[in-house]
């Protein structure tokens, strides 16, 4: 199954924020970010990644999953 461009909008935006702190988070401003980020954060919200629909800090779940956005970013970016 291929990623979906909703999909790789998510993953783009969850490799956003700061695996190091659980207090890093991000904003996502719905006047100037690109609308699919936008979107991106609202679906990540309604999944129960993020904490707010314009970003705001990673859940649990969230964090998790940015872990392994980053590991397969990592693996695909090997030689």
């Amino acid at each position: 199954m291929a990623f979906s461009p909703d999909h790789l909008a998510e993953l783009n935006l969850l490799t956003l924020f700061g695996s190091s702190s659980a207090q890093e988070g991000i904003k996502v401003h719905q006047h100037s970010a690109p609308e699919d980020t936008v979107k991106a954060a609202e679906r990540l919200h309604q999944k129960g990644l993020i904490t707010q629909q314009d970003g705001g800090y990673l859940t649990s779940l969230g964090s998790e999953a940015v872990e392994l956005a980053q590991k397969l970013q990592s693996i695909l970016s090997s030689q």
